[in-house]
């Protein structure tokens, strides 16, 4: 079992930073990939970025350049640093996980305001 804790959201203007954490526990040797998901109002969760046990990584279209994913191994922590954010970044942004199963945190809400 693998236990997901994130941090690091809240209420930000357009333009400004955040940083999001998450921490895992638990047996991570069957973790193939971390990644952070993003949920707004009314919409699918949709990937955000992604990092592989190769290091190699992921983004989605609407964040690349702006936001950038890493991990600290020795913490067990991924986080994810988001610059130039804008209004439509607003969502609850989740940490997965990707294994023999899906790991889930409980999700930590981001408001971008104008």
């Amino acid at each position: 079992q693998v236990q997901l804790v994130e941090s690091g959201g809240g209420l930000v203007q357009a333009g400004g930073s955040l940083r999001l954490s998450c921490t895992a526990s638990g047996s991570m040797l069957s973790i193939n990939a971390m990644g952070w998901y993003r949920q707004a109002p009314g919409k699918q969760r949709e990937l955000v970025a992604i990092i592989f046990r190769s290091s190699r990584t992921n983004y989605a279209d609407s964040v690349k350049g702006r936001f950038t994913i890493s991990r600290d191994n020795a913490k067990n922590t991924v986080y994810l640093q988001m610059n130039s954010l804008k209004p439509e970044d607003t969502a609850v942004y989740y940490c997965n996980a990707d294994g023999i199963k899906d790991y889930w945190g409980q999700g930590t809400q981001v408001t971008v305001s104008s």
